[in-house]
């Protein structure tokens, strides 16, 4: 038992108190009142952050199970103030009472930022001991750190024009305070760097020329000259002086669009739309001179308070709690990073493209809606400006109400693509069809909402793509504001990937795990149409019980389906049971269909059988990585596991319901291994998962078992899914097991990127590329087509390579390929399994039905418990 602290602990923390905060106040009541447990040092730290008694206990708690744990954080253990520092936050976050902000939290112990979000994740890697809440604010304040030490390195790089201190300071306040009060979403990088820039301009045009260097001093020097200055005028209203600014005013703020290759345009509606407004509203006269600093760093930190997050002013300081992260951090956005400059090129390349592109329909696009049985175009123009409206006030919700005309500009980058795009796509139709009469397919809804949905998305992860991760307005984001369903979107993914040919390989790639994402969950939601559609199918008469035959899985994927096909419920043509025939799309056309024989059987819908195929090929693929990774012993079992596993997704798709395809597949993986008596825990599954890529662990943290109630993995395995396959799971354990699935055909990704590199198998730093010219300009846009090969071997087959040396030691890699492979499987061990998983509160090693949800039926629990004696 840990000591009783005295009761004087309280009283004295009193006097200990070090927090960054000016005014945060609040003098903790007297320890007498307060639960007495925990050491002296762990009560002061509770005083000194102000937390309640239930706080108090859970971060004990927590502190126990982790410090009970051998071994599981090395170099912490002896480190207790900041575990308790972190168990405080931790418990903080989950019971919603933040009396402390982060950086108070950080300053009160001595931990700079990067080193907890390390200790965060190693102790939910370790111990599974964070909640998806937590896990969320985490993140948050992760990327919000990310975002503002990217956007100081910037302000550290351009302000070496601004010299004097004092400047410094107020113009970083400034900045912060702004983007504070005009940023919903703090973490939008390019709106936050944009309004930078307008505080940069605004400060260096209140300098003296004489402070500033070339080309700035010579710019300010005009506008004096001019007579343009910010010199007061008593009889103008504040707003309008701010707002006038003649084409010299322009300059600087052209010279920094320039230096960092942002949008002129975007940055001037920056500007005039949220910056000067900003201005006004807290009371800054531009004809003043400087602000004063103290009542800006005042504003600021009602704002920091009231976010309980970072405290940015400290970076001025050089501040120890903001040091900057190791090189090996997921996060990192240095000024001179590649991925920034990538970023920045991104935007411009999509700007290149939609410059010659119109906010109209074209003279080509109207030629075919006059073509059409049912002129489309009335509709259509509606649709987008109703459309528009509502992406406007949604995005203005999301990122902040004076950013509305932000979110216009970027919804009118979008439609602009959709023109372009569904142009395209008629193009590629009436090549295919020879017909001129798409009547049906562009008097279709969905269609158009879908593919607006997909153009404004790729402009969306355009500009939310500089650090690599997620926002608030990240897909599905779009889905929600446009009111279309997530099925009805994937539908037009393929089609819109091949009809732009000037997509960047960044996009086509954010549109393919978009798929991948429906494919997983979002097309699974109950109120999904694809539900209907299986059903459809099923009732088909003489149909065999599957929404797709599984004798087709093992020929290639042919990916010739367009828009129409999918969108107009184009059927394929009746085979022969067992026919290897391709899929024959129909042709929809605004003409007089061919009856059918009364005789013939209901087609089926493409869009369902293309979607179940890219389904299962999705499904065998994170399984076959998951197998290769646990069961390298047992490789006889990942084919019945994928019999398991597809047999569920086509004939229990129930099950899917609101769920996630990877809850099938481990609960899929482990019922096997325990009919075959092989020993493969839920929580060393669970360890591997963790390790793919594109994971959540609210995937296996929480997961549906009956309407509206969540429960771990393991809960779900013992309740829902065997109950439901326990007959199935048990067919494996006899001597006449089900006739196993066939494997998926596995291609290449049909989204073929055409300048990527291609990488030797086996694991070898070997890559084989096209010969390329070093930097090209084509069709407007900047092509970067160097390998950059630090440390692997760059080689130009057919040109002067250099010493032979090197081929020889190309040989021998790819020699040893098969080797190498082969002793990777033989050394290769199972993942370290986690010490204490959250979902198994009660110490209980595997799923063995012994955690009951509230509410439940003597039968159910007895049910539950005889899982154990039918597979464990």
């Amino acid at each position: 038992m840990p000591p009783k602290p005295p009761r004087k602990g309280g009283a004295a923390a009193k006097g200990q108190r070090a927090s960054p905060d000016r005014g945060t106040g609040g003098t903790p009541p007297p320890a007498a009142a307060r639960l007495e447990f925990g050491e002296t040092d762990f009560v002061a730290l509770c005083d000194t952050l102000r937390v309640s008694d239930i706080v108090r206990a859970n971060a004990w708690k927590t502190y126990e199970k982790v410090s009970s744990a051998d071994g599981t954080l090395v170099g912490y253990s002896e480190k207790k103030k900041d575990m308790w520092g972190i168990c405080i936050f931790i418990a903080a976050v989950d019971l919603d009472e933040m009396t402390f902000t982060f950086t108070e939290l950080l300053k009160s112990i001595g931990m700079s930022v990067c080193t907890c979000f390390r200790l965060l994740r190693e102790m939910d890697v370790n111990m599974d001991t964070i909640s998806t809440k937590v896990d969320s604010n985490v993140s948050r304040l992760n990327k919000k750190y990310d975002v503002l030490s990217a956007l100081y390195h910037k302000f550290e790089r351009t302000s070496a024009e601004l010299s004097f201190p004092l400047v410094l300071k107020t113009s970083w306040i400034t900045f912060l305070l702004a983007k504070g009060k005009v940023l919903q979403m703090e973490d939008d990088l390019v709106i936050s760097f944009q309004l930078l820039l307008c505080v940069l301009d605004y400060f260096i045009k209140l300098s003296p020329p004489a402070m500033l260097k070339e080309p700035y001093k010579s710019h300010v020097s005009a506008m004096s000259i001019n007579g343009s200055t910010r010199a007061p005028r008593r009889g103008q209203n504040r707003s309008t002086r701010t707002s006038k600014q003649t084409e010299t005013d322009t300059k600087v703020i052209e010279v920094l669009c320039k230096e960092y290759g942002c949008n002129l345009d975007e940055v001037k509606n920056v500007y005039f739309t949220s910056f000067i407004p900003f201005l006004n509203s807290v009371g800054i006269v531009t004809s003043n001179g400087l602000p004063e600093v103290e009542d800006l760093s005042r504003q600021y930190e009602e704002l920091y308070l009231k976010n309980k997050d970072i405290d940015a002013r400290l970076f001025l300081d050089n501040d120890e709690t903001l040091q900057q992260r190791r090189a090996a951090a997921p996060l990192q956005v240095p000024p001179q990073a590649p991925a920034w400059v990538a970023a920045m090129n991104t935007i411009q390349q999509l700007m290149m493209i939609l410059n010659s592109a119109s906010d109209k329909p074209s003279d080509n696009l109207i030629s075919y809606f006059n073509n059409c049985t049912v002129n489309p175009k009335e509709n259509i123009l509606a649709r987008v400006e109703n459309l528009g409206n509502i992406f406007k006030e949604k995005f203005a919700e999301a990122v902040g109400q004076g950013c509305a005309e932000i979110g216009s500009q970027r919804y009118k980058l979008g439609v602009r693509l959709y023109y372009r795009l569904m142009e395209s796509m008629l193009k590629s139709e009436e090549e295919r069809l020879s017909v001129h009469n798409f009547s049906k397919l562009l008097n279709n809804n969905i269609f158009h909402t879908s593919l607006l949905a997909c153009a404004v998305e790729v402009v969306m992860a355009t500009y939310g793509s500089k650090l690599n991760t997620e926002t608030d307005l990240s897909f599905p984001w779009i889905l929600n504001v446009l009111d279309l369903k997530a099925f009805d979107f994937y539908k037009v993914i393929e089609s819109f990937i091949k009809a732009e040919p000037s997509l960047t390989r960044e996009m086509i790639k954010h549109l393919e795990r978009c798929e991948h994402r429906i494919m997983e969950s979002l097309a699974w939601q109950s109120d999904s149409s694809l539900f209907d559609l299986i059903k459809q199918s099923k009732e088909r008469e003489g149909q065999v019980d599957q929404p797709e035959p599984t004798c087709t899985l093992n020929f290639p994927l042919q990916h010739n389906h367009t828009a129409a096909d999918l969108y107009l419920s184009p059927v394929r043509s009746p085979k022969k049971k067992g026919s290897t025939a391709s899929l024959n799309p129909t042709p929809i056309i605004d003409a007089q269909p061919v009856l059918a024989p009364q005789t013939q059987k209901p087609q089926k819908s493409t869009s369902l059988s293309l979607f179940y195929k890219k389904v299962y090929r999705l499904a065998y693929l994170r399984l076959n990585t998951l197998c290769l990774r646990l069961l390298f012993d047992h490789p006889e079992l990942e084919h019945l596991i994928w019999t398991l596993f597809q047999h569920t997704l086509q004939n229990e798709y129930e099950l899917m319901k609101d769920r996630h395809l990877d809850q099938i597949m481990m609960c899929s993986m482990y019922g096997i291994c325990k009919v075959k008596n092989v020993d493969l825990r839920f929580k060393i599954i669970v360890t591997a998962y963790k390790e793919l890529t594109n994971t959540n662990q609210e995937t296996f943290k929480r997961v549906l078992i009956r309407e509206g109630q969540y429960d771990s993995i393991i809960v779900f395995y013992n309740l829902v899914f065997m109950q439901k396959l326990k007959t199935n799971i048990l067919q494996y354990a006899s001597n006449r097991p089900p006739t196993l699935s066939p494997i998926p055909h596995i291609p290449r990704s049909p989204y073929k990127f055409s300048n990527s590199p291609l990488r030797v198998p086996a694991g070898n730093n070997i890559y084989i590329s096209p010969l390329k010219s070093p930097y090209k300009f084509s069709e407007g846009m900047l092509s970067p087509t160097k390998m950059t090969p630090r440390s692997r071997i760059l080689v130009s087959i057919g040109e002067s390579f250099g010493t032979s040396e090197k081929f020889q030691k190309i040989n021998q890699m790819v020699g040893s390929s098969d080797r190498q492979l082969k002793r990777s499987a033989e050394v290769s061990t199972a993942p370290k399994p986690l010490k204490r998983l959250r979902f198994d509160i009660e110490g209980q090693d595997e799923a063995d039905g012994s955690k009951h949800l509230p509410g439940e039926s003597k039968f159910q629990q007895k049910l539950a418990e005889m899982s154990k004696y039918c597979l464990l």
